[in-house]
């Protein structure tokens, strides 16, 4: 069977079993997943900020978030307990985990790079290459029970993982307070929204770059980042074409635009045949659509806390911020030898956003300094997102 065919599969099956989950609640919650709402949540965002929007049928509140959180750092989510989320989604790293590729309880790699799941709750289209996968509701089921690869494991263990949590006193009365509607029942659809919550809640606006951007300090930021800035929004470098508004990238959605927008771009990363082929296991939105032309494209990523979520792109091939420079400067990369050997700069597929460009030493180190402008400092060690679980062991 093709490759897109055996993803389109699984992508189903994941889909029907977020139907499945989602009728076990009452008929009162069987409110449509995909309706979305501004949220009322206090999420602590500054004035400038707009609020995300958030499924009618899953509204952000206090306990949710609670008991999300709980979940998130749970190792009782994974098969042998040796995982959670936060496994591969660390807040000192800005919720990535400083791999290339990350791990599953079996050992065995995924194909792509942790996103960061901040602001997530601003992203219409979640994961590097798929354009279906919309709802955070949706996607918590990909590393809970999917199987290609393995993260989690946990299909066809999700009722010895409900009774692991409620053996835990406390989950019983955090699903009680965050689920009333269902008298407390701890199940995987309950589970995937208190997850999804707690990921809404993870929202960065304090960096010193919008505390100079948006609040008007203009000590905030050195004169090198605001040189920085001003390359970054030059049509010379093209950057801000894929990253710019809010999140600083181009995928968005929140009460100030509920239409959204969503776009992938082929960076030239690869040309392994001349033809514009990439790596038969990470060929972007074309395992989807099946069509030539998305070969190569991924989404681009939020560039908000960037200098803390190498290494970069979405299979995490490039190690540093100034590496990522020399790909962009050079037009795509180029690979001397091996498998993937190829000339990115050629791809036939390549954006038209990525010509490549030159830069002067001082103007790489402006570059530099804005990007590093970009790291909320505070999001990396705020308690409200940080592990509640005692320090003393790990949760079983």
């Amino acid at each position: 069977m093709p490759r897109t065919s055996t993803i389109a599969l699984s992508l189903s099956a994941i889909l029907l079993l977020f139907s499945v989950a989602h009728a076990q609640q009452k008929p009162s919650a069987l409110e449509p997943i995909d309706v979305l709402v501004p949220s009322r949540y206090d999420f602590g965002l500054p004035s400038w900020a707009p609020k995300p929007l958030e499924p009618a049928a899953n509204p952000t509140t206090l306990a949710k978030v609670e008991l999300g959180r709980r979940l998130f750092y749970d190792t009782r989510l994974s098969a042998d307990r040796s995982m959670s989320c936060a496994s591969c989604h660390e807040q000192a790293r800005a919720f990535t985990d400083g791999r290339a590729v990350s791990k599953g309880v079996t050992g065995a790699s995924t194909p792509r790079n942790a996103m960061s799941l901040v602001n997530v709750a601003y992203v219409p289209v979640l994961t590097w290459g798929n354009p279906l996968l919309q709802h955070l509701e949706q996607q918590a089921l990909v590393p809970l029970i999917g199987q290609e690869p393995v993260e989690l494991g946990l299909a066809g263990k999700e009722h010895e993982v409900m009774r692991r949590l409620a053996a835990e006193p406390i989950y019983r009365k955090l699903f009680a307070e965050a689920f009333p509607e269902t008298n407390g029942k701890m199940a995987l659809a309950t589970v995937v929204r208190a997850l999804s919550a707690f990921q809404r809640s993870i929202i960065s606006m304090r960096s010193p770059y919008d505390r100079y951007r948006y609040e008007g300090d203009t000590d905030a930021v050195s004169d090198a980042a605001i040189r920085g800035e001003a390359l970054f929004f030059s049509e010379r470098l093209e950057c801000h074409h894929c990253h710019n508004g809010l999140n600083l990238a181009d995928t968005v959605l929140h009460e100030r635009n509920k239409t959204g927008e969503i776009a992938f771009h082929n960076t030239g990363l690869y040309n392994i045949d001349g033809k514009g082929a990439y790596p038969t296991d990470n060929m972007g939105v074309a395992e989807i659509t099946g069509r030539p032309e998305d070969m190569g494209r991924f989404r681009a990523p939020s560039l908000r806390n960037v200098a803390m979520t190498a290494p970069y792109m979405h299979d995490g091939s490039i190690a540093t911020l100034d590496e990522v420079l020399d790909h962009y400067a050079a037009g795509g990369r180029t690979i001397a030898s091996g498998p993937y050997a190829g000339v990115g700069r050629t791809n036939p597929f390549k954006s038209s956003f990525v010509p490549g460009f030159t830069l002067s030493r001082e103007e790489r180190a402006d570059m530099l300094a804005f990007l590093n402008a970009l790291t909320d400092d505070m999001l990396l060690h705020d308690p409200r997102f940080s592990n509640p679980w005692p320090r003393k062991g790990k949760r079983q």
